[in-house]
């Protein structure tokens, strides 16, 4: 009894000090160093739940439970490092749990494995050469002294060890309550994960998740539009710059001047602003999109704002004007509720409302989100002939060919419509076909990440010009806005730097706020417009924009938007909290970056991607956005459910 106990006991040592190294080999992913206070909080936790998985199982088979566990709490820690790599933020539980999405966008995951990662899982290795040796001498003894080794009876753990393992589960469990307390002051995640650990961080993520419930189901939606309408009345999004050019009456700006036209919405996976007006060797990277922006309304200082769900939190944003939550996609969270949307707005004016995506509908819930803003009907992958452009199947200039038909079937009928495009052929890993590509590369690009982006958002635009060919052939052409904007970045630092993207393309480049800043493009035909205004803004405050161009008052239709019509404002501020932590925000001059809270925070300069030494002056657009995003999470949260 004595020897199986002993045997245990080193077994558990064993896999504490085995799992410790590995959370300290995330640490040091995360944070590019140990940490040991954070180090130790790790350890108190996890030493906490490998006491409750020593009780639970009896001793017999300790073994295959504490490696069991160890496989589990490994593979954890790999996933959650590369989520970071990805997304440059701690997964929570919530998070973690739609890993079920990753097979459909392996290719991208692909990019971002590196070797190092895998060194949470070499223990694992040298296990299997052990076993392997082991069996092998197994066969060399006689059966008979292997009979006798395994017909030992079951041994029951000593009463002291049990006991030792009781109070050391206590003390984890109160002293990691403590820990988790001493964090709840902090609003960066990346912050409060790096002080409290990762595991109290999940638990932190609970508890946080069950006040906010308890809140909201004590809470009343007028109420909080009230509080929305007041907190938006105090900030100055108007100036006295912003107060000629154009009104009418007590009119917006630019109100109806696309009343009655067609919309079609694209939006364009994975593309970061600098393409724009962007030329290589005498060739323009987006041809189309300069000549729009030429034309019509061109924002180039819009920046993204996506949670968890990634494009499909893009979609959710530029037809609601509402934040994701951050703790979960918006399709797989609030799928089921009735969500006030540009479709529903839209509808009530005639409008048919209808969205192509050539992947299936099933992806990041997109069959809960599509009823939930109400799009009358989708297109998704049986609607489309598989050309095999990627991973995805069918390229842009399928999912335009479809969409003309649908759409032109509607014209025929005299009915206005709200088409969405969601593309795809820019998806990372930027792999375009040999016969599709339509630019010819410098010699210094060919064959890298950046040339690859460059190839693919130039087929993007590509792609964009035949849809708006074959509009004009259908005679849609005079009578459709059209807006189009990026869902989020496609470079990512690790794979390709600032420093390369500056000489290799000879422009300015920040790893976040260039990477973050997104083009947003609107063209009304016959009107010439021309326009480049230089506020800043987010995808919350694409749906406004449109609406005003539309001739559709949201103030009339009391529809509560936590974004602003960008036509209308010469003053903004957009909050952001995914990729970067909650309280980051874009004004018309820094991106804002919160440490433990705003006084240790870093501003950079939008203009000359400085840092901003005195930041004293951001205080109340840090303590602004902050209310607003709170506002919106319980605003969305209160929304009914669908019957």
């Amino acid at each position: 009894m004595r020897s199986q106990l002993s045997s245990n006991q080193g077994k558990f040592i064993f896999i504490f000090m085995l799992l410790l190294l590995k959370i300290g080999l995330m640490r040091f992913f995360f944070y590019e160093g140990i940490h040991l206070q954070g180090l130790l909080s790790e350890a108190i936790s996890m030493l906490a739940i490998l006491c409750l998985v020593d009780l639970i199982f009896p001793v017999k088979r300790k073994g295959p439970v504490y490696w069991s566990f160890n496989f589990i709490y490994s593979f954890m820690l790999f996933a959650a490092t590369l989520y970071y790599a990805h997304f440059g933020t701690v997964p929570t539980y919530a998070v973690l749990s739609e890993l079920n999405q990753v097979p459909q966008i392996r290719a991208s995951v692909n990019a971002l494995i590196r070797p190092e990662q895998f060194l949470f899982f070499s223990d694992f290795v040298l296990l299997a050469a052990n076993g392997i040796i082991h069996m092998i001498r197994q066969r060399r003894r006689s059966r008979s002294l292997s009979f006798r080794t395994s017909t030992r009876s079951p041994v029951r753990s000593g009463f002291g060890w049990k006991v030792g393992m009781v109070s050391v589960l206590i003390i984890g469990v109160v002293v990691s309550g403590l820990i988790v307390r001493s964090g709840k002051k902090i609003d960066n995640e990346l912050v409060r994960a790096e002080k409290i650990g990762f595991v109290n961080f999940q638990a932190d993520a609970a508890l946080r998740n069950r006040e906010e419930e308890r809140m909201i189901a004590e809470g009343n939606i007028q109420e909080t539009i009230a509080k929305v309408e007041n907190l938006q009345a105090g900030y100055p999004y108007r100036g006295t710059a912003g107060d000629d050019n154009g009104s009418k009456g007590n009119s917006p700006k630019y109100f109806g001047a696309a009343r009655g036209m067609n919309l079609i919405v694209i939006q364009m996976e994975s593309f970061q602003n600098f393409p724009i007006n962007l030329k290589l060797e005498g060739q323009e990277v987006t041809p189309v999109l300069n000549s729009l922006a030429k034309s019509g309304v061109y924002f180039p200082h819009i920046f993204q704002q996506i949670g968890p769900g990634n494009t499909s939190d893009a979609e959710f944003m530029s037809n609601t004007s509402i934040y994701p939550t951050a703790a979960v996609a918006m399709s797989k969270g609030y799928g089921s509720r009735e969500i006030p949307s540009l479709p529903r707005l839209l509808q009530q004016h005639g409008y048919v409302a209808n969205t192509f995506h050539i992947n299936t509908v099933t992806f990041w819930d997109r069959n809960k989100l599509y009823p939930a803003l109400n799009f009358d009907k989708y297109y998704d992958k049986p609607s489309f002939k598989n050309d095999h452009f990627n991973d995805f199947g069918a390229s842009d200039e399928e999912m335009y060919r479809v969409g003309i038909e649908r759409l032109t079937e509607l014209e025929s009928e005299g009915q206005p419509f709200y088409a969405q495009f969601v593309t795809t052929s820019s998806h990372s890993p930027f792999v375009v076909p040999e016969d599709k590509v339509q630019i010819q590369l410098p010699e210094d690009l060919k064959g890298t990440n950046l040339g690859n982006y460059i190839t693919a958002v130039n087929y993007t635009d590509y792609a964009i010009g035949k849809l708006i060919e074959q509009l004009k052939e259908a005679g849609m052409w005079d009578n459709t806005m059209l807006a189009i904007y990026g869902d989020h970045f496609g470079i990512q630092p690790s794979e390709t730097g600032a420093d390369e993207i500056r000489e290799k393309l000879g422009i300015a480049y920040d790893d976040q706020i260039s990477r973050f800043n997104i083009p947003f493009l609107l063209h009304i035909p016959g009107q010439e417009l021309g326009l480049v205004p230089k506020v800043t803004g987010g995808q919350v405050d694409m749906m406004p924009t449109m609406a005003n161009l539309l001739g559709v008052s949201l103030k009339e239709d009391k529809f509560t938007a936590f974004g602003q019509d960008l036509l209308n404002i010469d003053r903004n501020v957009a909050g952001m909290r995914y990729y970067l932590p909650t309280g980051s925000f874009f004004n018309n001059e820094v991106m804002f970056v919160p440490g433990q809270g705003f006084d240790d925070g870093k501003a950079i300069s939008l203009e000359t991607l400085e840092p901003v030494p005195d930041i004293s002056g951001y205080r109340s657009d840090y303590e602004y956005v902050t209310q607003l995003m709170k506002l919106s999470d319980e605003y969305v949260k209160l929304l009914p459910k669908r019957h």
